[in-house]
């Protein structure tokens, strides 16, 4: 059953892409074939809040960006998913009987910037506990990931991220011991733009 799921997940995750893919001008499957849809693999993870007798001096979960490609959530309908948004931390209302889905940081690097990825956290409260259900579509470890060509153009949209593979990425990350919420500064070019050209 777990299988199929996951399955149904990656097919979910494909039409989203699919749509991100023409919202930037693209053909449908562009950024599918970037990141070889095929063989992206899925990461299940399931986080318990239970109701804390002072939430103000706690945290659920710390601000951080997704280090794959979309994430869906599934929730129980308890408040505690803050985006940043402009400065501020801005409560996510669930909707029932759907999916939340986050831009990750592997988006960010395909579009070249044009989507964002979500920087995010988790609150904790004093009445009820929150479950939540993370599905993490991710490339495969060898996959290089890079803006997408055909949105580059080295006048108007130079690439503004480097090309990284995804298990490369992945070491990055966790060799900084996750002090920093978001990775995808370290893979800015504006510092090397010289040397790229």
């Amino acid at each position: 059953m777990l299988e199929e799921y996951c399955k149904t997940t990656i097919e979910i995750a494909r039409e989203l892409v699919g749509g991100i893919s023409e919202s930037l001008g693209l053909e449908t499957c562009n950024l599918e074939r970037a990141v070889d849809f095929e063989s992206c693999s899925v990461l299940f993870a399931a986080n318990f809040y239970p109701p804390c007798p002072q939430p103000e001096l706690a945290m659920g979960l710390p601000s951080h960006s997704d280090h794959c490609l979309l994430t869906l959530l599934l929730h129980n309908q308890i408040s505690g998913l803050q985006i940043l948004h402009q400065g501020n931390w801005v409560n996510v209302n669930p909707i029932p009987n759907s999916f939340l889905v986050h831009v990750a940081d592997q988006l960010e690097i395909l579009s070249n910037g044009k989507y964002k990825s979500v920087l995010h956290r988790a609150t904790v409260n004093n009445k009820a506990t929150r479950l939540s259900i993370v599905m993490a579509v991710r490339p495969s470890p060898e996959t290089v990931v890079g803006p997408a060509p055909q949105l580059l153009n080295k006048l108007t949209n130079p690439p503004l991220l480097k090309h990284i593979k995804y298990i490369d990425y992945m070491q990055m990350v966790y060799s900084s011991n996750l002090q920093d919420p978001t990775h995808l500064s370290t893979l800015n070019l504006d510092l090397y733009r010289m040397c790229f050209y």
